[in-house]
């Protein structure tokens, strides 16, 4: 007697080869983004956070709310899913590699969580790899703050080893009255800090890699980024910068991403010199602020290829559909409902992509969304998405 219809289904779906669930530790906007994007390929999204209100978590109906720092429940979440990948890179990289120990696979890998969480040992590793990034070195007392200030001058970055971004994590140290005030406010003592002699850029330029499993590996075009208070306020894409700058950014980025075994779509921030000189201040390995423009101006968006590469499948084009391209992030400016207004303002207005995040709260400086222009010029397209992020707030008009 054949098995009927409704059995086969229930056993296909016993069986967890099809669909393929996707599980991402973490449910801010770039989970969510991922989830957008691996929605359509056909995959099951597992999302694993501690907030149930999170971005990406109300996509997914299977989503786990828990702590991924603890390990019981970092393995019932692994147990539901086919495939790992992270959207940020505080997952501690011991507790990964007890995932794969037991036979998870986890792209990007522990190992490369290892090297890449810790900012200290990521730029050693690309010293090491004879790529050029700012001078650094490791600090434990306010008097090794000093003694480095004498050898790079001031000012210079005091920075936590681990758990830093858009800003956070940071202190500009511009003499030695300021050493203790950075030192306090970091948590010296407690947390572990290095130094970076302060780099004089003339722009700040990123590049996004996607890089699978069998180590194919496209890449993006070179973008400028224009950060406001540490927080990546405009991406302007492709970065207006000489071909040949463009082509040794691009190498440096490839290599960075080779460097610490990336798999997936990694975010490469490096400064460029008003003499042309190259630095790469740091890598993220995970899909990245920089590269937003993508899922508009791009053929296959960063998160697409993310979700490709973590998978083990073909990767896509990442050449632009535009000329030009220019995001804007939609930040906040206080404690608030995380309701967009002023939304139907930027819906009237023709060539303005909005995004919003969905989050519950807004917070001063917090990323609500954004907007994405495609035109033929970059002027152009900058008015055009500065304007429309005029017209959206979230909280009180300022």
């Amino acid at each position: 007697m054949h098995e009927t219809y409704d059995s086969e289904i229930q056993k296909l779906a016993a069986s967890k080869h099809f669909p393929v669930r996707l599980g991402i530790i973490g449910g801010g906007q770039l989970a969510r983004m991922t989830a957008i994007a691996a929605l359509p390929l056909g995959c099951e999204i597992v999302v694993l956070e501690k907030n149930p209100f999170s971005p990406a978590a109300r996509l997914s109906p299977d989503s786990i709310v828990g702590d991924w720092s603890e390990p019981a429940t970092l393995m019932t979440f692994a147990e539901r899913c086919d495939v790992i990948t992270l959207e940020n890179e505080f997952v501690d990289a011991t507790a990964l590699e007890a995932l794969e120990k037991a036979g998870h696979k986890v792209f990007p890998s522990a190992a490369c969580i290892a090297l890449t969480q810790d900012k200290l040992t990521q730029k050693q590793a690309l010293q090491n790899a004879g790529l050029s990034v700012p001078k650094f070195r490791a600090v434990n007392s306010p008097a090794e703050i000093i003694s480095a200030a004498n050898d790079f001058g001031w000012p210079l970055l005091l920075k936590t080893r681990r758990n830093g971004y858009d800003g956070k994590g940071n202190f500009t140290v511009r003499s030695e009255v300021e050493v203790e005030a950075g030192w306090q406010t970091l948590g010296g003592g407690k947390n572990e800090l290095f130094v970076e002699a302060f780099w004089h850029f003339s722009l700040e330029l990123a590049v996004i890699v996607t890089r699978g499993r069998d180590g194919t590996t496209v890449v993006y075009p070179v973008v400028e980024t224009i950060q406001r208070n540490h927080v990546c306020h405009v991406v302007k894409a492709p970065a207006e910068i000489p071909a040949e700058v463009a082509k040794r950014a691009t190498d440096m980025a490839r290599r960075a991403v080779e460097t610490v075994g990336g798999i997936g779509s990694f975010g490469v921030e490096m400064f460029l010199s008003a003499t042309g000189h190259l630095a790469i201040n740091e890598l993220a390995p995970r899909v990245h602020n920089s590269g937003h423009y993508t899922i508009e101006a791009c053929d296959c968006s960063q998160f697409e290829n993310h979700v490709r590469a973590v998978l083990g499948w073909p990767l896509g084009n990442p050449l632009m559909l535009a000329p030009t391209a220019v995001m804007v992030n939609l930040l906040g400016t206080e404690k608030a409902p995380g309701e967009p207004r002023g939304l139907e303002r930027v819906l009237r207005m023709t060539g303005a992509r909005v995004h919003i995040y969905g989050k519950m709260m807004s917070g001063a400086g917090r990323k609500m969304g954004h907007i994405t222009v495609l035109e033929n010029s970059l002027e152009e397209g900058l008015a055009i998405a500065e304007r429309a992020a005029q017209e959206i707030y979230f909280g009180t008009k300022a």
